[in-house]
C-alpha cells in the first residue's frame, strides 16, 4: 500500500521553507503531492502553470515528489490523488491558529485523510512568500529566503533583470 500526502499552497513564489517542508515532508510518504493552488484572497505574482514550473525544478532531485495544480476544494483533490494526509508547515502561533481551524474544518469534510503539521526549521521560520516579494519590490536582496534560481525569477518579473535582489 502507497501513503500519499500532498502538500497544498500557493508557492507564489517558493520559498527555502517550503522547500523544507518538502523535503522532510518526502521522507514521511511514499509519495508526496505538491498541489500548487490558486487563492482567491491572493493576487499571485506568477501564474500557476509558472508556479508549478518552479516547483518542479526546485524539487527534481526528490524521486517520490509529483507537482500538480489545482483550483478546488483540498479535500477534493487530496481524495482524488488517493492521499491518507495533507501535509502543512507551521512557522508561529498566529500558523497553528488558521491551520488547527483549516484542519478541523477539512476532518468535517473527510475524515479519512488526516491532517500532519512540519514545524519550520528555526533559520527558516521568518520566510513567508509574501515578504519576500515586498523585499523585492523594494530592491531588498531576496538571496537568503529562495534558490538562486527563484531568486532571478522574481527580479526579471519585477524588473530587475541581473540585479541581486
Amino acid at each position: 500500500m502507497t501513503r500519499t500526502a500532498v502538500y497544498p499552497g500557493t508557492f507564489d513564489p517558493l520559498t527555502l521553507g517550503h522547500l523544507d517542508i518538502i523535503r522532510r515532508g518526502s521522507r514521511l510518504a511514499d509519495r508526496l503531492v505538491i498541489g500548487v493552488t490558486t487563492n482567491p484572497s491572493k493576487t499571485p505574482m506568477f501564474s500557476t502553470e509558472e508556479r508549478i514550473a518552479m516547483v518542479r525544478q526546485e524539487t527534481a532531485d526528490i524521486g517520490n515528489i509529483e507537482v500538480v495544480g489545482f483550483d478546488s476544494l483540498l479535500m477534493d483533490f487530496a481524495e482524488s490523488q488517493g492521499a491518507s494526509m495533507i501535509l502543512r508547515g507551521l512557522r508561529a502561533v498566529a500558523d497553528f491558529e488558521y491551520e488547527y481551524q483549516m484542519a478541523g474544518m477539512n476532518q468535517q469534510l473527510n475524515d479519512r485523510i488526516e491532517t500532519v503539521f512540519l514545524m519550520a526549521d528555526v533559520c527558516l521560520q521568518p520566510i513567508a512568500s509574501r515578504l519576500v516579494k515586498e523585499i523585492a519590490r523594494y530592491g531588498g536582496d531576496i538571496h537568503k529566503f529562495v534558490t538562486p534560481a527563484v531568486a532571478g525569477q522574481v527580479a526579471e518579473r519585477i524588473g530587475q533583470k541581473g540585479q541581486r535582489g
